[in-house]
Formats: C-alpha cells, sequence, structure tokens
C-alpha cells in the first residue's frame, strides 16, 4: 500500500502537495481550521456580492512547472492584468519600483541633491557586512531614500525598528534591486520572464481571486480520492517510536476531537504551534527555539465606495506616519470582476499588528470609521463616498525574521530530522522562511516527491525565494544553510525512483 498523508493547512503549499500526491494515488487528509475557505492567506472573501484578497496575490512565476500547474488547475479563468503600484509619500504618489527621474523631480531640487549625495556616499563606502534591514538598503539606496521610501513603512508592517530586522529578509524581499537596477529597468525594461521579480510589469489573476484557483484546487484533489475536513483544528502531533506512524488530533466543528493515524504529516502551519503539539515532546532547546520565533498580525479593512476613479493602482504603499494604514489595494483594479456594481469599488486598508493589541483589539465599527478617516485625511474618498465595509483578521500571516531568526529554525530542523521522521515542514510558516505562492508551492511538490519516492531525493530547505531549483549552492546565511541559497540537488537518480 502506498503510505498516506495528513497534510496540516489547506493553504498554496498543503493544497499543492495534496493535488500532487493524489495524482499518483497516494491517500491523504487534509486539515484546514477555517470553517469555510481554503486558500489560507491566499484565500478570497465574499461579502454582500464583492471578493477581496487577504493582500494582493500577484500569478507570475519563473518556474515553468508553478506555471503549468497554475494553467492545469485553473485552465480558462486568468486574466492578463498590468502591474500597477506606487508609494503615497507626503501627499504624492511615486511610482514603485523607483522610477528615479520621476522621484527625484517630484521630491524638488534639494531634496533631490540630498538623495544624489546620499547615494555616491553609499556607493563609495558602503556599511561592510549588513545585518540588518537598513544598513542593507542603505547600501543599495543611500541613507536619504531609504528613510524616505522605506523605513516608515517597513517599520509599520513589522512593528519593530529596521534595525532589527535580519539583512538576510532584506536581500530576498528586495532582490536584486538598487538605484543603479532601477535606472536600468527605466531605461531599457526587460522582458518579465527575465526580470527581477519586483520588476515585473504585468501578471496574471483569477477572475474573482486567488481563492477561485484554490477552490478548484481542493475540488479537484477530493475529486482524486483526498480527503478535505474544514474548520478541523490540529491539537497535536503523536510519533509512535516502536512503528514510526503518526496521528494527529484535530477538533472538528462539531467540538469533538478525532485522531487520523498517517505515515507522514505535511505541516504548513507555524512552526511555534507545531512544536508545542509535538508528543514525543521536544527537547528543551527545540521548545525554546520554536518560543523565539515571532509572527506579525495583520488585518483588512475592506471599504466599498463610490468609484471617483481616485487611484487606478493594484494598491499603493502609505509612507505617512500620520496614518495608521499601510498599503491600500484597489480590488478593481486586480479584477473588475471582484466588484459586482461597476459604479462602486473596493478598497483593502491594511493594518499590521500583533494579535491582542489596541488595533487588533478595536471593534469592526471603530476600525471602520478609522479606515474612512484615513481615507478622507490622504485625499482618496470624500467621507459622502463610503457606502459600506468589513473587516478580516489574519493571525500569524507573516513569519518575523529578526536577526536570531535563521539560528532558531535550524535548531529546530536539526531536532525534526533527529527525532521525528515522517514530519515535514512545508511553505511560509511551516519553514518560517520568507516566500511568495509560487515558492509556498515549489516547497510542498518536492516534499510530495520525497513521501513518492520513499526518500529525501530533493532538500526542500534550499528551495529559493523565486521557486527555482537548481543543482548548484550559491551562498548560505551565516552558515545556515537553506535560507538565501540556491537548492542543491541531493540525488541525480530521479528516474529510478519513479520521478518524472
Amino acid at each position: 500500500m502506498k503510505p498516506s498523508t495528513v497534510v496540516i493547512g489547506a493553504g498554496p503549499a498543503g493544497l499543492t502537495a495534496a493535488f500532487h500526491l493524489t495524482a499518483d494515488g497516494f491517500p491523504v487528509t487534509v486539515l484546514e481550521a477555517d470553517p469555510q475557505y481554503v486558500g489560507g492567506i491566499s484565500r478570497t472573501v465574499s461579502y454582500n456580492g464583492f471578493h477581496f484578497d487577504i493582500g494582493g496575490h500577484r500569478f507570475f512565476s519563473k518556474s515553468e512547472r508553478i506555471e503549468a500547474l497554475w494553467r492545469e488547475i485553473l485552465p480558462d479563468d486568468f486574466l492578463d492584468r498590468p502591474r500597477s503600484s506606487r508609494i503615497f509619500y507626503n501627499g504624492k504618489f511615486f511610482a514603485y519600483p523607483l522610477k528615479p527621474f520621476q522621484a527625484l523631480r517630484d521630491l524638488g531640487v534639494i531634496e533631490s541633491i540630498r538623495c544624489v549625495l546620499s547615494y555616491l556616499a553609499a556607493r563609495l563606502s558602503p556599511i561592510a557586512n549588513p545585518r540588518n534591514f537598513e544598513e542593507w538598503v542603505t547600501n543599495q539606496f543611500g541613507a536619504r531614500l531609504y528613510g524616505i521610501f522605506f523605513k516608515t513603512y517597513t517599520e509599520k508592517v513589522w512593528g519593530m525598528p529596521c534595525t532589527e530586522i535580519s539583512a538576510d529578509w532584506a536581500a530576498q524581499r528586495i532582490k536584486g534591486v538598487s538605484l543603479r537596477s532601477a535606472v536600468m529597468s527605466a531605461l531599457f525594461p526587460p522582458r518579465d520572464k527575465g526580470a527581477i521579480k519586483s520588476l515585473i510589469s504585468t501578471f496574471r489573476y483569477p477572475r474573482r481571486g486567488p481563492g477561485m484557483l484554490w477552490d478548484a484546487c481542493a475540488r479537484k484533489m477530493q475529486e482524486r480520492g483526498g480527503t478535505l475536513l474544514l474548520g478541523h483544528t490540529v491539537t497535536g502531533t503523536t510519533r509512535d517510536q516502536a512503528t514510526g506512524r503518526w496521528s494527529v488530533k484535530a477538533v472538528g466543528p462539531d467540538g469533538v476531537e478525532a485522531r487520523f493515524d498517517c505515515d507522514h504529516v505535511m505541516s504548513s502551519a507555524p512552526i511555534r504551534e507545531l512544536i508545542g503539539g509535538l508528543a514525543p515532546a521536544v527537547p528543551a532547546p527545540m521548545q525554546d527555539a520554536a518560543e523565539s520565533l515571532r509572527y506579525r498580525d495583520f488585518l483588512t479593512v475592506a471599504v466599498i465606495l463610490k468609484d471617483r476613479d481616485r487611484f487606478a493602482d493594484n494598491w499603493i504603499y502609505v509612507h505617512d506616519p500620520s496614518v495608521k494604514v499601510g498599503r491600500i489595494q484597489n480590488f478593481k483594479s486586480w479584477s473588475p470582476e471582484m466588484v459586482p456594481d461597476p459604479s462602486l469599488t473596493c478598497y483593502g486598508l491594511e493594518y499590521f499588528c500583533f494579535e491582542g493589541d489596541g488595533l487588533w483589539a478595536s471593534s469592526d465599527e471603530a476600525l471602520l470609521a478609522r479606515a474612512t478617516d484615513e481615507l478622507v485625511a490622504l485625499g482618496l474618498a470624500g467621507r459622502e463616498d463610503i457606502v459600506d465595509g468589513c473587516v478580516v483578521r489574519q493571525k500569524k500571516a507573516y513569519p518575523v525574521y529578526d536577526d536570531a531568526y535563521a539560528q532558531h529554525v535550524q535548531v529546530i530542523r536539526d531536532g525534526l530530522q533527529e527525532s521525528y521522521a515522517g514530519l515535514h515542514l512545508v511553505g511560509r510558516n511551516g519553514m518560517h522562511k520568507y516566500n511568495n505562492q509560487d515558492h509556498a508551492m515549489m516547497t510542498a511538490l518536492l516534499c510530495a516527491e520525497n513521501i513518492m519516492a520513499g526518500q529525501d531525493v530533493h532538500d526542500v530547505w534550499q528551495v529559493n525565494e523565486d521557486a527555482e531549483y537548481h543543482e548548484e549552492v550559491r551562498g548560505s546565511n551565516n552558515g545556515v544553510s537553506g535560507l538565501r541559497a540556491v537548492p542543491e540537488r541531493i540525488s541525480t537518480d530521479r528516474s529510478a525512483r519513479g520521478i518524472s
């Protein structure tokens, strides 16, 4: 019999793994805590006929395998969309990625001179071995542009000073982008497939949001014999030391706990939650490492309003410290089908917070009032334009990448490899590793192939942030492998193990 797998979480990683395993007849059960939606943070929420994302999700990948998988799951429902995003600073809109000539022009002569001199100083005397976000970005853009276009927004997102955010994360999030690359991109636009990911000009998008794709994926996975259980919150994961098999306990929507026995467990749940529920209990160093991992929570205030054509971007970054909103999505710009009435539009105001803080604990009415006030203050809406709205909260939306996260993750990886065979980590939260949707999917695909082969033919941790999979290794993160390196293939004899 083919080994069975329980997948924790029905986000992009979990559903991709289940879809791939069931295609070859491997038994799979997917447990999802959300009682209504699949897709995790890539789900699409519906409200009175309006559809909106928990953050916007572009469909673009340098991996043809991922592109092919999207086409297979949702062959007829993708739109080609122009990418447009800007920065709001000091009452003006600036293109993002930065268009240096336009940015310097709109900043004014004196500020522009200061920015250019600051950039030249950074190039002539860069900070050696930058350790944090501030140092890394200053090396790329100069201290002046860093302070204008990066500091305020980044600190809104992470709720911590830029000096406490790792350079590792900066290098992944803004990969390949510098003032020089931005200038070259503006003068000589690259073709999208060869472009730096942050600089692409078009992308694909499902007609009614990314949840449309994950609904289709879940349906097809079940048609192949897989099981999906919504509203099931995992409470514990136990390995039988004698047999090596696993059992996963979860509480269903009726409040009754059920047990699911299997050969493998694949988890896209936050590492901190998974480690706390493992049995046998993990050693103290692993527990301490897991508890040291931090997460940033997130809420979206979706505001329905009369369409006055205030901005046509997919989203804007708000670099104004006088308001708390960090980013504003324009869901009508993502797809007109997200908005049922053409005379209306829907903005998603994104607030970054920690679960339990004042913002998170505010009532929906208070949050809608704040969103209205801030839209009016920014000049993006009139108070009389507001029609309706709702609030969606997302726990543990972003793993926090501080200076110590890589070492904590390594302690956990080593411990799991030594004593918990058959437990696999995938996806953004599951690996506490920065990635986009396509990267999360690639980790799941390769992990599924390891299960199918009966051994580790892929090192999933070496999948990089662009979802590429190469045969050489380039670099590491202070000796902790897999967090900035290009992937390494463990075995090249794939045909002998049934991997095509």
